[in-house]
């Protein structure tokens, strides 16, 4: 391994990998804002507009999810909430283990359970029957066909 002995060599060094980490930190400032907004919007409708954390049930999931404009909004959340997190533990990982296959099989390990919530996620929002057979009537929401 030589070392650098002009600023040229040390800029060049310094730019390996360089273009994925700018990026990494300016999606993590991108996706922190809109998830701020994001969350706030869902807990005010969730929470505050709607009648409290008691009246969230799966009438009022079915309800919301019937609507495909809320659940691209959950699906946002989902994806922005799990790549976020994702990158953010990426980082960590990174400043904090000290040898190199430790650092790249957690990374692999963390990278696994993101792709596994990601694809399980988007399959639930993407799938989901508002108006399953076998639920009493009481807990369907209100356009669903009484049985």
């Amino acid at each position: 391994m030589s070392i650098p002995t002009t600023t040229r060599d040390l800029r060049t060094k310094a730019n390996v990998g360089g273009n994925f980490e700018k990026l990494a930190w300016i999606f993590m400032r991108l996706s922190g804002v809109v998830l701020l907004v994001l969350v706030t919007v869902h807990v005010y409708v969730n929470l505050v507009a709607g009648e409290g954390v008691h009246k969230v049930d799966f009438a009022f999931v079915a309800g919301k999810w019937a609507n495909p404009f809320w659940q691209l909004w959950d699906f946002a959340i989902l994806w922005l909430a799990v790549l976020h997190g994702t990158n953010g533990v990426r980082v960590i990982i990174a400043d904090y283990s000290t040898r190199a296959p430790v650092r790249f099989w957690m990374t692999m390990l963390i990278c696994s359970a993101a792709v596994m919530m990601l694809i399980a996620g988007t399959f639930t929002i993407f799938t989901f029957d508002p108006c399953p057979a076998g639920i009493l009537s009481g807990n369907l929401p209100d356009f669903c066909p009484t049985p």
